[in-house]
């Protein structure tokens, strides 16, 4: 890193980070005016990549080998290249900055402290992929946010960087900021569509709805995270072979970690992507655990990431044999962990945590942001929340687990969009990794009996007093 390069005290980078998208987070001297991004260099990888062939941009993305950061961690440039090759419709962008992940929270920073590398990246993806209209979903909750990221669009049209010919190269394009209602489900791709068409959030059904080919207003849509989207102005600066050399194989680039929980030093973490284990995030990166302290388990991606126990052995399909703190912080070994890498919301659990508690607050989200559209999700997600309530009231019976268990994987791949997945995998993992704790703090007396008053009433048929 440069040495010109100074930020707050107590918030410089670890000697174990690489920082590219937020190199200017909490730097000295830094502001989100285009005066200040321009000193720094900034929109020159626009005029480049305005001067190259829009396949060509196309493919320095895919040769750089960048997965989407918003938790899916699919080829950006191989979803770039999904738009019909005969498409006579609009070409639309959307940047996904709903930030509404349990345990994430990068973006954020790069919307309130450097807003010009969303756009600049952005104006980079329209022109390659032939969009003249893109916006910037951004959720309710971030209102500072969406006025910076106004403020930076007309400071960019201002100058020349958006609009009509832009520094003219006979391309137009205009980038607005959309706000949404503060809905989980509106960080699924077709369910922003759903609502940015001004609809209720409904998630399309996949196929015939992918949004390269049937998008916004049924037009070809390239939805993308706003980290990813940086990353792009970086690749154009690098090229894209440069850019693979960070990282590891298939795991290319840098990555934001969002680590909080019971570490010393919680908060974020851009690293290459692979070449920290999550050991050394927790012990190096983070200063360790708490006091006294031991590991009981790590949630690695986001609260839809299944649970990671800390006396765990992972058998891999290529031999070796990994515990927890072994396991490299890249997208294909957590998977083949038995998790994912998701949004990058690593969520630390010492031993002074309640799993039930744990499991009954995630059940609690996601009860509450089910969007409603699928029956399993709708009525599952719900009868998930009441049962891990009772347990953690200690009112439930041991064979309420076994029931959460089983509304769990009847509701797992049986819906529309992932949020099935997202809400049964915590509780399917929490059960098979913590069944005897949860079991625990049931009533061993109530085994076969019914103790809903609830479950009672709509048995009988009867009418609550």
């Amino acid at each position: 890193m440069a040495s010109a390069v100074q930020y707050l005290p107590g918030k410089e980078p670890h000697s174990r980070e690489k920082r590219l998208i937020f190199k200017n987070i909490d730097r000295v001297g830094y502001d989100p005016s285009i005066e200040c991004y321009l000193n720094d260099g900034g929109y020159e990888q626009l005029r480049v990549a305005l001067k190259m062939e829009k396949t060509a941009i196309i493919n320095e993305v895919k040769t750089a080998g960048l997965r989407g950061r918003g938790g899916a961690g699919f080829p950006t440039g191989v979803k770039w290249g999904f738009i019909p090759p005969t498409n006579t419709k609009p070409v639309y962008l959307i940047c996904n900055a709903d930030e509404s992940e349990p345990g994430t929270f990068k973006d954020r920073y790069i919307l309130h402290q450097d807003p010009h590398q969303l756009v600049e990246g952005m104006a980079i993806a329209c022109f390659a992929t032939g969009a003249k209209l893109a916006y910037i979903y951004i959720r309710e909750e971030f209102p500072y946010a969406a006025k910076i990221v106004e403020k930076a669009i007309a400071e960019a049209r201002a100058k020349g960087f958006l609009g009509k010919d832009i520094l003219g190269s006979g391309f137009d394009c205009e980038i607005y900021v959309h706000r949404g209602a503060g809905a989980y489900i509106c960080g699924e791709e077709t369910g922003l569509i759903e609502s940015l068409e001004g609809k209720r959030p409904y998630p399309r059904i996949k196929p015939p709805y992918f949004p390269a080919a049937l998008g916004l207003y049924m037009c070809p849509t390239i939805v993308n995270n706003v980290e990813s989207l940086c990353h792009v102005k970086h690749i154009i600066q690098m090229s894209g072979a440069e850019y693979a050399k960070l990282g590891t194989p298939n795991n290319t680039g840098t990555r934001i970690l969002c680590v909080s929980g019971d570490v010393q030093k919680p908060g974020y973490y851009e690293v290459e992507v692979g070449k920290v284990t999550m050991g050394e995030v927790i012990n190096d990166l983070c200063g360790g655990l708490k006091p006294g302290r031991k590991l009981k388990a790590i949630i690695p991606g986001g609260s839809s990431s299944k649970v990671l126990r800390a006396d765990e052995k992972f058998k891999l399909k290529d031999g070796r044999e990994l515990t927890i703190t072994d396991i490299p912080m890249d997208f294909d070994t957590m998977a083949a962990c038995g998790s994912m890498a998701g949004s990058g919301g690593v969520i630390i659990m010492d031993d002074s945590r309640s799993m039930t508690w744990v499991i009954n607050n995630l059940n609690n989200f996601y009860a509450h942001e089910s969007c409603g559209q699928c029956t399993p999700c709708r009525e599952g997600s719900l009868w998930m929340k009441k049962i891990s309530d009772r347990i953690v009231a200690g009112t439930a019976s041991p064979d309420d687990v076994d029931t959460l268990e089983s509304v769990a994987n009847q509701i797992e791949g049986k819906t529309i969009c992932a949020f099935g997945e997202a809400c049964s995998w915590p509780t399917q993992s929490f059960i098979k990794k913590f069944r005897e704790e949860l079991t625990s703090s049931c009533k061993p007396e109530l085994a076969g009996k019914i103790v809903s008053e609830e479950g009672l009433v709509a048995a009988a048929n009867l009418a609550m007093k």
